[in-house]
């Protein structure tokens, strides 16, 4: 039997499509390998948001080269998902032992394209200009990392056009899912078991304005609970969309957890105007304070972005004003990569690296020290927590989730790891560290009415 492994980078929605092209290789009669040298057939998904992703692409392709040329000249090597779509066939001049080259319009015909490559034993390329309009990839079959969470995409694309983000030049323009549709799924993955689904959009809070005219997130949060599924998360959040209903919906409906990922990108006004944020800090800071007086148990996370064109220390200071205002529990930092189309690649003032790596470790240690003291209050406290399996650094210890995204540890006791997978348990929290939690276990339960908070 033939065999596959694919390769994901960058964002939740990569990660949901990397399931769907495993799901259409897995229907091909192809299985899984775990170390791609033993494959087959070998697919990258990738991301271009970030420079770093885009070298590591690189570096993982070059050395599959010695591979083909060493005794394996029919291993396929596709290369699809953001990196593909921007840029096609000049990929090849790079990477002349690619095989099949697709964007992220055209997931479904990945088997199809593959069959080419291997008949012409040349390359093809594939990369739609548009998606199809009636089609997501989530209508595709799927191979879940996990059978316990799924990805549940409820918009794709992005009207935003924040200028530093490759998005929309790459997803496309922002397209809603028909809701009758995200619900049907939903009640089919509740019914096969998922405790946990997560809904994705890259801006999920404008989700409908397309189909009807109006933002509809908050009722999508209302039907999508009503379904039965334990637990809701949803990503990512513009603050300029996140509407009052929406935070209702979070406050009335016990299924959704009680963790909104909320971008700032800068603190400085100055700043944010260039990234064509459409908000001020003040705005930011409004909405935030609006949060915490609904849900003072909220956990808050964040984007930041350092070394933006132009930025100065007092405008590097303004975001350190706001990480301490706001009291994140986590933060994704960094350093500012120009993205080849995108409109702040053309601007002027560009940070020394030196300048810009020295702002990102203050920012490190500023988000540190809020999401310990973010922390600490949950010592003492006994938690609701889904197990994810065992820790990747000591399998004696379990690890999982509280519904505000709280990463917990606890030693396994009676059971193995990945035997509570997917179950729900108290642990009492016993420690409190910068980035987790440490507990005992003190019983295993299923969510009291699908309550999924803390």
């Amino acid at each position: 039997m033939r065999t596959f492994h694919v390769r994901t980078f960058g964002c939740q929605m990569n990660k949901h499509d990397s399931e769907r092209i495993a799901g259409l290789l897995s229907a091909q009669g192809m299985r899984p390998a775990e170390d791609p040298r033993d494959a087959d057939v070998i697919v990258f998904n990738t991301c271009c948001v970030r420079e770093h992703a885009d070298e590591r692409l690189h570096g993982q392709v070059s050395a599959l080269k010695s591979l083909k040329a060493g005794g394996r000249p029919g291993v396929l090597i596709a290369v699809g998902g953001c990196v593909g779509q921007r840029d096609g066939e000049r990929l090849l001049g790079r990477l002349p032992h690619v095989d099949v080259v697709f964007g992220t319009h055209n997931v479904a015909r990945l088997p199809a394209l593959l069959a080419s490559a291997a008949e012409a034993r040349g390359p093809v390329v594939e990369v739609l200009d548009a998606p199809d309009p009636g089609g997501f990839t989530s209508d595709l079959p799927d191979a879940r990392e996990h059978v316990w969470h799924a990805w549940v995409p409820i918009t794709v694309g992005c009207d935003n056009f924040c200028s530093y983000c490759i998005v929309p030049h790459v997803r496309g323009r922002e397209r809603s899912r028909p809701l009758p549709e995200i619900v049907a799924q939903v009640e089919r993955l509740a019914a096969d078991g998922v405790r946990e689904i997560t809904l994705l959009g890259q801006n999920v809070n404008s989700y409908g304005r397309d189909l009807y005219g109006d933002p509809a997130f908050a009722r999508v949060l209302r039907e999508v609970a009503a379904t039965g599924v334990p637990r809701v998360r949803f990503t990512t959040s513009h603050p300029k969309d996140l509407s009052e209903e929406t935070v209702e919906a979070m406050v009335e409906t016990p299924q959704v957890c009680r963790h909104l990922h909320l971008p700032v990108q800068s603190g400085s006004d100055r700043i944010l105007a260039a990234m064509n944020r459409r908000y001020t800090r003040r705005d930011y800071l409004a909405l935030v304070e609006r949060l915490y007086d609904a849900m003072p148990d909220l956990a808050l996370s964040t984007d930041v972005i350092v070394g933006f064109p132009g930025e100065t220390e007092p405008d590097f200071a303004d975001t350190l004003r706001v990480v301490d205002t706001a009291r994140y529990d986590q933060a994704f930092t960094f350093i500012y990569s120009p993205r080849e189309g995108t409109p702040a690649a053309r601007l002027e003032g560009r940070v020394p690296r030196e300048v810009a790596q020295e702002r990102f470790d203050r920012l490190v240690e500023a988000v540190g020290t809020s999401a310990l003291a973010k922390n600490v209050p949950y010592v003492g406290t006994v938690q609701e927590v889904l197990v994810e399996g065992s820790s990747k650094r000591d399998a004696s210890m379990l690890v999982g989730r509280t519904g505000t995204n709280k990463v917990v540890h606890a030693p396994i006791e009676g059971h193995g790891a990945e035997e509570l997978a997917g179950t729900f348990l108290d642990v009492e929290v016993q420690e409190a560290q910068t980035w987790f939690l440490l507990g005992r276990v003190r019983a295993r339960r299923e969510p009291a009415s699908g309550v999924a908070r803390a």
